[in-house]
């Protein structure tokens, strides 16, 4: 078991940093976990794109509208931790087959909604099948890459998911605008299909793509070397073993860390372009322009220094806890700038506040979920990884019914940007004070496995 430590670059590391170009293989299939996140991404954003002329459509509330955005989280969180150790035990090749279809099924399901309970289920659905997602992402991750390359890997996995929101969103007002918000649910759902193809037929795990030749020995060689996680590592898979998980401080100390960032995010993702109508009358289509702005700003600050830098200064120094907490720190700190939103007297000066938040959101995501890999008993990224969302999910419900019931009382947006302040501000105490030090955790003893 590679354990990782804070300090020199290890020999690993070193023989590793000396043999860059060894093949391309493990970024083939981070392409294909980005694409994954970026249709995942798009069903998640076309409801908040379609939601004005929906709340007209079906007569409803702002708070009913919260509802209907939070359902989705509902099932979505519900199913983390025990889709987490599924994937443990079942793999991520088949659990995202499955997955990827129920996208398409929710997706179409939504279009065909001809009211808030329809709706509302295939809401439902769709978090069923997006909740292994993530954690199947970051144990992909865990075992494609070597740990000097899984900021930039991160970065592109999740940065997908921002690039949705820069090329998704006017497509979605598009299609709203154009046709009915039917159409956005149509679009989407036509694109999970085509991901299924992707997905189906490029995804291997390291030991299938070398023994059938898309992956070779020398490529194999250098991601072990790096700490990639054995995908045939013994683990139970178990309650058992997600109980032991959840009595570490390490685990609470990502999980409500990267809580605040979920928070957030899911702020921005639900309210944004009502925010904008709202706020400073702009129309659908419009807002849906101005809202790509703040994404596409999030998307290359994302790659850059979660990404490009983030790997360069760890590759440079080998200290995992001091690089990855002090982006935490800064990117977490750059990101409470959203609460500028709230005294915004202009869209252009709430555009500047709202681009350097989701900069500062994006930035933290590569450098907080990477530490899933990094700190996970061998065989249990998945369960981590689970347990993380899970709770990061139960924070993101609250999002967008706050903000919905704050906006029904006060009339304004204000209040719900300073909540999300206070939330990053605590999301930055347990990055730093109750994670503590950045390394694997012992794998839990045999009687607490099973």
């Amino acid at each position: 078991m590679t354990t990782q430590t804070s300090g020199p670059v290890s020999p690993d590391s070193a023989e590793v940093a000396a043999h860059p170009k060894v093949g391309r293989a493990r970024w083939t299939i981070a392409g294909v976990l980005g694409v994954g996140m970026f249709v995942n991404y798009i069903d998640r954003v076309n409801l908040s794109i379609a939601a004005p002329e929906i709340m007209r459509d079906f007569d409803i509330s702002a708070s009913q509208m919260g509802m209907v955005s939070s359902a989705f989280l509902w099932t979505y969180a519900m199913l983390q931790m025990p889709i987490g150790s599924f994937i443990d035990k079942i793999g991520v090749r088949w659990v995202n087959r499955v997955a990827a279809f129920l996208w398409a099924v929710a997706s179409f399901a939504s279009a065909a909604a001809g009211g808030l309970g329809m709706l509302l289920v295939a809401r439902l659905v769709l978090g069923v099948g997006e909740a292994p997602t993530v954690p199947a992402g970051w144990k992909a991750i865990g075992q494609w890459f070597p740990r000097q390359e899984r900021g930039t890997a991160t970065a592109i996995f999740d940065g997908c998911a921002k690039i949705s929101n820069v090329i998704g969103i006017p497509i979605m007002a598009f299609l709203v605008t154009t046709f009915s918000w039917h159409a956005a649910f149509i679009f989407t759902g036509i694109l999970s299909v085509g991901y299924l193809a992707v997905w189906w037929l490029l995804y291997l795990t390291p030991k299938q793509a070398l023994a059938k030749g898309r992956l070779s020995q020398a490529e194999f060689d250098f991601i072990r070397a790096g700490g990639a996680e054995d995908e045939d590592a013994e683990t139970a898979g178990s309650l058992n073993g997600l109980g032991y998980l959840l009595r570490r401080r390490k685990t609470w100390g990502l999980a409500l860390g990267y809580a605040s960032y979920t928070y957030a995010y899911y702020v921005l993702l639900t309210w944004l372009p009502a925010y904008l109508e709202k706020q400073f009358g702009v129309n659908l289509l419009k807002g849906g322009i101005y809202t790509m702005i703040p994404w596409l700003v999030a998307v290359i600050a994302q790659f850059l220094i979660a990404g490009i830098l983030m790997d360069r200064w760890l590759a440079r120094t080998g200290d995992v806890t001091k690089v990855r907490r002090t982006v935490l720190v800064v990117s977490l700190l750059a990101s409470l700038a959203v609460t500028g939103a709230a005294y915004a007297g202009s869209i252009v000066v709430a555009l500047i506040f709202l681009s350097i938040g989701a900069a500062g959101l994006a930035v933290s995501v590569p450098a907080g979920s990477s530490i899933v890999a990094l700190i996970a008993p061998q065989g249990y990224t998945g369960s981590l990884g689970g347990i993380v969302n899970f709770i990061a999910n139960l924070l993101g419900i609250a999002a967008p019914i706050v903000t919905g019931m704050v906006v029904d009382s006060t009339g304004s947006f204000a209040g719900a940007f300073i909540a999300t302040g206070a939330v990053l501000i605590g999301g930055i105490f347990c990055y730093t004070v109750v994670l503590g030090k950045i390394e694997r955790m012992p794998a839990p003893a045999t009687s607490e496995r099973h």
